[in-house]
């Protein structure tokens, strides 16, 4: 234990905060070997990061007074890439420089730069803020650094990836050459180093994660789902896990708005974080998350950096991480500080190998399950009934008691408790059946006697015409294209530029069917006939139907596709080809 070593404001600062023992990469930034020296830190999230340069900088800002000297010009700098983040930090900060009398200052953007330059001016020990902000503090001359001593880089491999390398740069070759430098990253990539080259002096590297234990409190699950079934499992997931709070993870703004929506319009307690909301905005969603009026956050990546929720036990990445890295940061938003999470990625079955090279690559094994079934979270919903109402009857006062003894006297025990179950039961969002219940991976391949046809009549993969300039894209399972698949209608056709290579995707993710379950494509000047496979029809008439009461405001969910009743017209025999007549012979030209 290294408690003894701490300067006395910090030590009585992390007592206060209920530490028993410092966290590994907390201990290794304090101990005699770092003393003095730049640092190149490797942590996985939630380990204590923000703590541990808060202790590596404790030498530098108090030396051996027992009190920080009044404020003035800032001796320590920290650079985080997020305004999230960077006001997560300020507020770890504050409390441990609280007993040592420390003024934090915050600048980041979304804030305002007058009352920012206002804070600067009245001094302060360490300032906390992103990298655009402070550089433009630094070039209008509000921001001082000639008194810095340290300066940290939190985050620093999301700063290069966001593009911040060139302001990083400015700020640091602003600080006094005698500082010492701090990077601290989850991942170690060339841009690291090169930086670590070039802006620090015999780096110590400590690196606190392995892959043996990185991934230790966090239990990771996939599930494998029709491109249609998404947002219904991800429905079923949160009603199965009924977290305390949960972060739902997508790739795009619009994506953040469609799912907080939809999530919203069926009963969930949601708020959203991306990058079209204010500060204001987020910080109202942060604060209903932390008091429990919410309990769900729908969020990007970037805007969902550094958030720290107490009792966040679930993760959802309803859209695939683009790598391993991301996979990392945004699952260890929970498992934090040694309590237990839970992690779910929601895969396409079609990109169930991409996932699982992705899992390879970031040393993490998943369970593959499946999305809890309507039988299932019902069991789960008895279980937690039994124990709320349990642990409820221990908090009842007398006025309770003589309100129960009433109803007792107007209706039967067994009413009243259907009735108490049925209350709690309405409080619940609906279950959703999915479409696709079985999760294949792909589609089976065909058996013997079955044949698959590509996507034209000829077999060579280039489309044909037919007589009406229509596209015919034959694209079956066993003889499918023969006219033994159900047809639907799709309203547009080749005067609105329809062409297979984007109907087929447009097919799949509307209906919840992959490519070989799509036979011929009939492409008529204002309308568009597609063959689907009979043993999915239903399946795919049952997903554009929930597809219809969420539509979108997108071009393509305008799109209407419906039954077309029964096959097309035949095509009538083309005329046999005429013999053309032969022109007769001339007799070569001779010259002069």
């Amino acid at each position: 234990m290294m408690m003894e070593i701490l300067p006395p404001p910090l030590a009585q600062a992390i007592a206060a905060r209920g530490y028993e023992e410092l966290t590994p990469v907390q201990a290794a930034v304090i101990a005699e070997e770092a003393q003095g020296r730049d640092l190149l830190v490797s942590a996985q999230t939630g380990s204590g990061k923000t703590v541990a340069f808060g202790l590596a900088m404790a030498g530098d800002l108090l030396g051996d007074a027992p009190m920080l000297s009044a404020p003035g010009r800032p001796q320590a700098l920290v650079i985080a890439p997020t305004r999230e983040l960077a006001l997560q930090v300020a507020k770890e900060l504050s409390w441990l420089y609280g007993p040592a009398r420390g003024r934090i200052a915050t600048c980041v953007g979304g804030m305002n730069q007058s009352v920012e330059r206002r804070t600067l001016s009245a001094g302060a020990h360490i300032v906390v803020g992103t990298p655009g902000r402070l550089r433009d503090h630094l070039e209008r001359g509000a921001l001082l650094l000639d008194q810095c001593k340290v300066v940290v880089l939190d985050e620093a491999d999301e700063m290069l990836d966001m593009g911040f390398r060139e302001d990083l740069e400015e700020i640091l070759d602003a600080a006094p050459p005698s500082r010492r430098t701090l990077l601290f990253s989850a991942t170690m990539p060339k841009g690291i180093a090169e930086l670590a080259r070039d802006y620090q002096k015999d780096a110590l590297r400590l690196a606190t994660a392995g892959r043996s234990t990185a991934h230790a409190d966090i239990t990771y699950q996939c599930v494998a789902v029709s491109p249609a079934d998404i947002e219904a499992a991800v429905v079923n997931l949160l009603r199965f896990h009924e977290p305390p709070t949960a972060l739902l993870f997508c790739a795009t703004r619009d994506n953040v708005r469609r799912l907080h929506a939809s999530l919203t319009e069926r009963g969930f307690a949601a708020v959203a974080l991306s990058g079209e909301h204010s500060q204001s905005e987020r910080n109202q969603a942060l604060q209903a998350l932390r008091d429990r009026r919410a309990r769900l956050c729908v969020a990007t990546d970037v805007a969902a950096r550094g958030i720290d929720l107490p009792g966040l036990s679930l993760v959802i990445h309803v859209e695939i991480p683009r790598d391993a890295e991301t996979l990392q940061h945004r699952s260890g938003r929970t498992g934090r500080a040694g309590a237990k999470g839970t992690a779910v990625i929601v895969v396409p079955y079609q990109a169930r190998r991409r996932v699982e090279r992705m899992l390879g690559g970031a040393g993490v094994k998943a369970e593959w399950v499946k999305v809890p079934t309507a039988e299932a979270i019902h069991a789960q919903d008895r279980d937690r009934l039994l124990v709320s109402i349990g642990e409820g009857i221990g908090a009842l006062d007398d006025e309770d008691k003589r309100l129960g003894e009433e109803l007792l006297t107007r209706h039967g025990v067994d009413e009243i408790a259907a009735a108490l179950v049925r209350t709690h039961r309405a409080r619940m969002p609906q279950v959703e059946e999915l479409v696709d219940a079985g999760q294949p991976m792909a589609r089976e391949r065909p058996q013997a006697g079955e044949r698959r046809v590509s996507n034209d009549r000829t077999g060579s993969g280039r489309g044909g015409h037919d007589e009406g300039g229509g596209h015919s894209s034959g694209h079956s399972q066993g003889g499918n294209q023969g006219g033994g698949g159900v047809w639907f209608r799709l309203d547009v056709g080749r005067r609105q530029n329809a062409d297979p290579r984007w109907i087929i995707p447009l097919l799949c993710r509307r209906g919840g069917v992959t490519k070989p379950d799509i036979g011929s494509i009939r492409i008529l000047p204002s309308e568009t006939l597609v063959e689907i496979a009979p043993d999915m029809a239903e399946r795919f008439l049952v997903a554009l139907k929930r597809h219809a009461t969420r539509q979108g405001r997108s071009a393509e969910d305008q799109i209407a596709i419906e039954p077309a009743g029964g096959p097309p017209a035949p095509r009538p025999p083309r005329p046999p080809l005429q013999a053309r007549p032969h022109a007769p012979r001339r007799p070569p030209h001779r010259g002069a």
